[in-house]
């Protein structure tokens, strides 16, 4: 059974339960109530429309990841540089290009663009700003910690910030860190630094973490923020 409440659907499945449980399932923002066999239809309404403002909440949270995970580059959407949100405006011509100014990201694209294209190369447009700005913060980091690495790549990641291959002492960064603050590649290069010398997540790597940088929690928050789509 499907119920609209206030211009929501809700889909309401009857289970050999106690209580209600409501959910709202990305990355579509589908809203499901699991409810008690008996329970009256009204309850379950009266249930619903008290959670009504947490779940347009939710919807909406779910709606601004799914574009934000498929984004098309077009006018009016948000466009993420060290953090910082930018309105996308496009106009045409035989170049491509990014512009930052003001508060928006300046696309120039060909009329008959695809997203796969602008996508394309929005990400080499993030290649480059990331590998200028690992290059000036990685032996920074080097030097303050006496870690050193012998190599180092970025690859457009979906379920991590960063890996080590430990013997090579090779760091791989995660392309979408050009969307995060620039503390936060602080924290994804002392992250996998420290991993040349404490292959685990165990006491001592989290107090080295917390000798090299003593906010290294709040930053870790805000890294992993769904504002680029990723867990």
């Amino acid at each position: 059974m499907i119920l609209n409440i206030s211009g929501i659907p809700v889909r309401i499945t009857r289970k050999d339960v106690k209580n209600m449980r409501l959910y709202v399932t990305p990355p579509d923002g589908k809203v499901t109530v699991s409810a008690p066999y008996a329970m009256r239809d009204e309850t379950i309404q009266s249930f619903i429309l008290s959670k009504i403002e947490w779940i347009r909440l939710q919807v909406e949270k779910c709606e601004k990841q799914e574009r934000e995970a498929n984004p098309q580059y077009v006018d009016g959407e948000t466009f993420f540089v060290w953090g910082k949100p930018y309105i996308i405006k496009t106009e045409f011509g035989g170049r491509y290009s990014i512009n930052i100014e003001g508060n928006n990201a300046n696309f120039t694209v060909r009329k008959t663009s695809t997203a796969a294209q602008k996508e394309k190369f929005a990400r080499e447009w993030y290649r480059e700003l990331l590998k200028n700005e690992i290059a000036q913060r990685l032996p920074l980091w080097e030097k303050k910690t006496g870690l050193k690495t012998e190599s180092w790549q970025i690859k457009y990641m979906t379920s991590r910030w960063g890996s080590c291959k430990i013997k090579k002492r090779n760091i791989c960064f995660n392309l979408q860190l050009a969307k995060k603050t620039p503390e936060c590649l602080d924290y994804v290069i002392l992250h996998e630094l420290i991993h040349f010398k404490e292959k685990g997540h165990n006491e001592r790597f989290y107090n080295l973490m917390q000798k090299y940088m003593p906010k290294w929690k709040n930053i870790k928050k805000t890294l992993n923020c769904r504002e680029a789509g990723i867990p």
